[in-house]
């Protein structure tokens, strides 16, 4: 994705509040060989491409005055209730140099998996996003968690997880859970009665006692 930004001169609280006046988003570009560097983007771009996934997981061309040099987002802020950037960080990235990365996880197939076809069970999803390690042409806009297979009280794990050539997560010897599969407590109890109903209704009737002659 391309990102247009031009240098910006001025700096400090007022300068800012009125570049975003102007409809203008302050931000600043580190990282590399060279120094951080003042940069302002449009405001209502920078907006819409936030809400793109692949704004957040992707190398970006970010062009400045002409030149070009390749980016990642590595942090924003929003207004509390404006749909208004307030500011945006990105880091220069070479193509040789590993990164880190938090990227989103897309949980597919929970549909066809026995614990929802079968038991009706709900997936919940304990981990929405993955940190890992690779060379930023390496690195993905998503990771797939493929569900097909999750039972009744199964959970998947990072280790279960089939990344892209040249991706590692980064989880510091730990196998965290990403997902698990259980029925609702709710369902639970609704299902006993319900089971103890049917034995109740299937069950022959008592005869009454016969009195003494």
């Amino acid at each position: 994705m391309k990102v247009i930004a031009f240098n910006r001169t001025l700096q400090g609280s007022g300068a800012s509040r009125r570049l975003r006046i102007s409809g203008q988003t302050p931000g600043i570009i580190y990282g590399g060989a060279q120094a951080p560097a003042l940069i302002q983007l449009d405001g209502n771009a920078l907006y819409h491409a936030l809400k793109k996934e692949a704004f957040h997981g992707s190398v970006l061309e970010m062009e400045i005055d002409g030149a070009t040099q390749q980016v990642l987002l590595r942090d924003f802020q929003m207004h509390a209730f404006k749909q208004l950037v307030l500011h945006a960080d990105f880091q220069r990235v070479d193509a040789n140099s590993k990164v880190h990365k938090k990227i989103n996880l897309h949980f597919e197939n929970a549909d066809v998996s026995p614990a929802v076809k079968l038991h009706g069970a709900t997936i919940s999803h304990v981990m929405e996003a993955l940190d890992v390690s690779c060379l930023a042409n390496d690195l993905p806009e998503f990771i797939s968690v493929d569900l097909s297979n999750i039972d009744v009280g199964h959970s998947i794990h990072v280790n279960d997880l089939v990344l892209p050539n040249g991706v590692t997560a980064i989880t510091h010897g730990k196998n965290f859970t990403i997902a698990t599969a259980a029925i609702p407590a709710g369902q639970v109890a609704a299902e006993a009665e319900a089971a103890a109903a049917a034995e109740g209704a299937a069950a022959p009737a008592a005869k009454p006692a016969k009195g003494k002659k």
